[in-house]
C-alpha cells in the first residue's frame, strides 16, 4: 500500500500542496516549524480520523483561513493498495458561523467522491506511525494504552470499530441514567437496554483486545531479545476491569486460566459473563452514578523480566520496550491485512543509538512507503540516502530534493 498523490490545502501551514509521493523510503528534511511533520500527520488523519498532536479537528484549520468568511482545510490522497487498486479518499473540515453557540466545525468525508461515515474511512489507508512520544505508551496513562488498542484494531477490524463506537455511545447513556436513578427520576429496570448494548459491545472489545495483544506478545518478545542481546524478555499484561473466565463461571482456578494470551475467549462468552456481571453490580453503579466495570477501565502493562516497566523501567528499557511494541504493531498489520502498511516516523530515529537505528531500519526495509522527518539528514548512513527521496521542506513548501 502506498500514496500515490497527496493533496492539502489550508491544512496547518500548508496555505497548497500537490504532490506525488514516490514508494520506498521519503526523508523529509529541514529546520524546526516548516511543515514536516504536518505532512505525516495529515497522511495518519486520513488513516484514522484524528490526529496525533491536535486536541481538536479546529486546530487542523490554517490560521490564515480565518480571514474566510467560511474557513475550511481539505486533506486528500490517492492511494494504491493490493491489487493495485486506485482509492481517493478526502476529509474537508469546515468551520462554520453558529448563531447561539459559536462557530461549529462540520467534517466531510467522501471515498471515491462518494459521501460516506467516519466509520467508513478508517482503514481505507493503514499507517503505522513511530513518535518519540510513544514513551507514553508505558509511562503515560490507561487511556494511552487504550487508545493504542483501539487505533490499532480499528484499521483491521471494522466489527471491532462498529463495537466501540456503540460500546462509547451506551455508556454515555447508561452513565446519565443512573444519575437520573440516583436521584430518583428514573427506575433501576430502565437499565436492561443500556446493560445489553453494553456488554454486546463489550464482548467483542475485550476478545478483540485479547487476540491483538496475544498476536503482538510473540512478535514483540522476540524482538525485544534481539535489542537486548538476549538478556530480557517482554511481556504483554492484558488487564480488563472485568475478568470473564474460561469456564463461564466466574471462579478462577490455576487449572482453567480466565483471560489471558494464551487462551481466548469468545465474544459470546464474555457478553454473558459481562451482562451477568452488570446487573449484580447494579447497585454500586447507581450508588457511584457510573459504570465501574468494562472495556473503558482496561489496562495494558509491559513487563521485563516479570517487572512492570511503568513502576521499575529505566529509560532505556522502556525505550527499547515500546519501540519492540511499534516494530511488533507493523508485522502484525502486514500479516493481517497482506501488505506493508504505510510508515509514519517522526524525528525518531535521532532518538537512537546507532544499534537501535540499524535495527529498525533493516526491520522497515521491504515497506513500500516510508516517510520520516529529520532535522539532522546526516544521522543517516550513506546507504540508506541512496536508496531515499531527499525533500526539503521550507514554509509549507518542498522547496527542492537535495
Amino acid at each position: 500500500m502506498y500514496i500515490e498523490h497527496l493533496s492539502l490545502q489550508n491544512f496547518r501551514n500548508y496555505a497548497r500542496l500537490e504532490v506525488s509521493l514516490p514508494t520506498g523510503p521519503i526523508l523529509l528534511h529541514g529546520s524546526n516549524a516548516q511543515g514536516k511533520t504536518s505532512l505525516l500527520e495529515a497522511i495518519y488523519y486520513l488513516a484514522t480520523s484524528r490526529s496525533p498532536y491536535a486536541t481538536t479537528d479546529r486546530q487542523l484549520i490554517n490560521w490564515s483561513a480565518d480571514r474566510d468568511l467560511l474557513s475550511f482545510a481539505k486533506i486528500g490522497a490517492e492511494i494504491i493498495s493490493a491489487g493495485r487498486t486506485l482509492s481517493r479518499v478526502e476529509v474537508t473540515l469546515v468551520q462554520e458561523p453558529g448563531a447561539l453557540n459559536g462557530n461549529r466545525l462540520q467534517k466531510d468525508i467522501r471515498i471515491n467522491g462518494v459521501p460516506r461515515r467516519v466509520m467508513d474511512l478508517i482503514g481505507k489507508i493503514n499507517v503505522v506511525m513511530f513518535l518519540p512520544q510513544d514513551l507514553v505508551l508505558v509511562e503515560g496513562s490507561p487511556a494511552e494504552r487504550r487508545r493504542y488498542m483501539n487505533v490499532t484494531l480499528c484499521q483491521t477490524d471494522p466489527p471491532y470499530c462498529e463495537a466501540l463506537a456503540t460500546f462509547e455511545k451506551a455508556l454515555t447513556q447508561r452513565n446519565a441514567l443512573l444519575k437520573r436513578i440516583g436521584d430518583g427520576e428514573a427506575r433501576p429496570e430502565e437499565l436492561g437496554y443500556w446493560n445489553e448494548q453494553l456488554a454486546q459491545a463489550g464482548g467483542v472489545l475485550v476478545a478483540g483486545r485479547q487476540r491483538l495483544l496475544r498476536d503482538l506478545e510473540v512478535r514483540a518478545r522476540r524482538m525485544h531479545r534481539d535489542l537486548s542481546g538476549g538478556e530480557e524478555d517482554l511481556e504483554l499484561s492484558y488487564q480488563p476491569s472485568f475478568l470473564p473466565t474460561a469456564n463461564n463461571t466466574g471462579q478462577l482456578s490455576f487449572d482453567v486460566l480466565g483471560l489471558d494470551l494464551n487462551r481466548q475467549l469468545k465474544a459470546a462468552d464474555i457478553t454473558a459473563q459481562y451482562a451477568r456481571t452488570l446487573d449484580e453490580r447494579r447497585g454500586e453503579d447507581i450508588a457511584r452514578g457510573m459504570t465501574l466495570i468494562g472495556p473503558q477501565r482496561d489496562e495494558l502493562r509491559l513487563l521485563v523480566n516479570t517487572r512492570d516497566l511503568g513502576l521499575y523501567g529505566s529509560r532505556g528499557q522502556v525505550r527499547t520496550a515500546v519501540m519492540s511494541l511499534k516494530l511488533a504493531e507493523l508485522e502484525w498489520m502486514r500479516d493481517t491485512v497482506g501488505e506493508w502498511p504505510i510508515l509514519l516516523l517522526d524525528e525518531v530515529i535521532a532518538e537512537l543509538d546507532a544499534a537501535r537505528r540499524a535495527y529498525l531500519l533493516e526491520r522497515i526495509s521491504g515497506a513500500e512507503q516510508v516517510l520520516l522527518t529529520t532535522t539532522e539528514p546526516d544521522i543517516f548512513t550513506p546507504e540508506f540516502l541512496g536508496k531515499a527521496t531527499r525533500w526539503r521542506i521550507h514554509q509549507g513548501q518542498i522547496v527542492d530534493g537535495s
